[in-house]
């Protein structure tokens, strides 16, 4: 009977908050496109590769680089796509579908702003690398030598970079209510089961995150390297602040034994400065102590996702 209960309380929990995810998140999507900077070799040249280790073409794989990835201004393109994806997974959850996060509803006007800023610095870096193609195609072809072929390069790389967003519907299309309820409500049993595992991997990232968080900083703090306490940067604690502020937004309260973790962890480190625990041993010593038995409980949180996710299917 307490098995069954405790499945009852676990499924009612999930239940709200399921819903509650649904309610107050949307499904936004990234996109990108990329000019391809590696390419197959022909079979011709892959037997002429093959011939000089004695194999056989066909068991041979082999490319060729046609750009310099290494030079800033395609730098300069690449750090952009990768500022994109930061902020994106920054304020947003993990959802079971490719390509696919939950972004807050209240979030979207701010998130099509920030979107549209990373096009218009995109597009910037790309009219800059653009000028430099002629320079980087003569590169490519003294490195490359016999393996250069022109026709491997468009005649400019404007257009060649995009970023795109959109709002996918994650919801069982309305008309299917009329046409076919029977579907619809497969339909609709299937979206929640998507948004469970959606609540499943938010905890699991969470938890994955906070535990690094909290097993980085109180390494660091406790212990010495050399006969000296070790060296921490001000990051160690800068991670751990912004993580909180990020679970406080995007938490949907799911697992309360989480909660009280990142909130205890949250206490320990407020108001204390980096400095502060390089001047004060004691100060030091009291709270990597504290993160040490937080870290003990994350661990064992860890330990149960197993269990925990076989009570949180659905009978």
């Amino acid at each position: 009977m307490e098995i069954v209960m405790a499945v009852v309380v676990e499924n009612e929990l999930d239940t709200s908050s399921t819903q509650r995810l649904q309610s107050t998140m949307a499904a936004a999507r990234l996109s990108f496109t990329w000019l391809g900077v590696r390419k197959s070799l022909s079979s011709h040249q892959r037997d002429q590769a093959a011939d000089s280790f004695g194999a056989e073409g066909k068991f041979l794989s082999a490319g060729k680089k046609l750009l310099d990835t290494s030079h800033p201004a395609f730098k300069a393109v690449t750090a952009i796509r990768g500022q994109a994806l930061h902020y994106w997974k920054g304020m947003s959850l993990p959802f079971p579908e490719p390509g696919i996060r939950l972004i807050r509803q209240d979030s979207i006007a701010h998130f099509d702003t920030r979107m549209a800023e990373f096009k218009e610095e995109l597009d910037e870096a790309v009219i800059e690398l653009d000028r430099h193609f002629a320079e980087l195609r003569q590169a490519a072809r003294s490195r490359l030598g016999e393996l250069y072929n022109s026709d491997d390069y468009p005649p400019s790389l404007i257009g060649m970079f995009a970023i795109e967003h959109d709002y996918p519907s994650v919801e069982p299309p309305n008309y299917l209510r009329q046409l076919n309820p029977e579907l619809y409500e497969q339909e609709c049993r299937r979206m929640q089961s998507r948004f469970d595992e959606a609540i499943q991997l938010a905890e699991q990232a969470f938890l994955e995150e906070i535990a690094r968080l909290v097993d980085h900083l109180a390494e660091r703090l406790s212990g010495q390297g050399d006969g000296k306490p070790k060296v921490f940067r001000d990051s160690a604690i800068g991670n751990l602040t912004e993580f909180f502020e990020r679970f406080r937004q995007l938490n949907v309260r799911s697992n309360p034994q989480l909660d009280e973790l990142v909130d205890r962890a949250r206490q320990i480190v407020t108001g204390i400065e980096p400095q502060q625990l390089r001047d004060n041993d004691t100060l030091r010593s009291q709270v990597a102590t504290q993160l040490g038995a937080i870290q003990a409980s994350l661990d064992g949180l860890l330990v149960d996702r197993p269990r925990r996710n076989i009570l949180r299917r659905p009978r």
